[in-house]
């Protein structure tokens, strides 16, 4: 990753508060616009920009087959591209969850060309409510259907960090 370009050294301070409701997942952030984020696969890593400026960084778990992009339902990879933060789901089987416009029109051209389907519901998302699924989730890296994993306590922040619309772009 370039250095420059991302501003690495250069980490916003999170202001981040309990917002006036009983549940802790929900926080208020008051620290500069998330405009967009990128993850990098190969890394492990996703970043939350705020323009060239990191704001955040998190160490990730992807789909259980994390090499080349997603073409078809079931093959265990995450998406690459350019897609938009399109979605929130307060009551997540994975803590909480944002959701990402995968397939979007080229996806879904591609997985038809070649008989498939595209599949979808692709999400950052925190860890197994199940105690079971967090178990084996806790013993692989990569253990997702295709999605992106962090920690609770970070979905949380991301929860509150980054809005619909927002621009993610995921790089092998």
């Amino acid at each position: 990753m370039d250095r420059r370009a991302f501003g690495i050294g250069a980490l916003a301070t999170l202001s981040v508060s309990a917002c006036g409701t009983s549940d802790p997942r929900f926080l208020r952030y008051r620290g500069p616009e998330v405009t967009s984020v990128v993850v990098n696969k190969s890394a492990r890593k996703m970043y939350l920009l705020h323009h060239n400026q990191i704001l955040k960084e998190y160490k990730v778990d992807l789909g259980f087959a994390p090499d080349g992009t997603k073409t078809k339902y079931g093959d265990g990879r995450t998406p690459e591209g350019t897609y938009l933060i399109d979605r929130r789901n307060p009551n997540s089987r994975y803590h909480l969850s944002v959701g990402i416009s995968y397939p979007n029109a080229q996806d879904i051209a591609a997985a038809r060309a070649a008989g498939v389907d595209p599949g979808g519901d692709i999400f950052i998302h925190g860890e197994p409510n199940r105690r079971k699924e967090r178990k084996r989730a806790k013993k692989t890296p990569d253990w997702t259907a295709g999605c992106i994993a962090v920690k609770n306590s970070e979905i949380e922040e991301i929860y509150s960090m980054v809005k619909e619309g927002t621009v993610i772009t995921l790089r092998p």
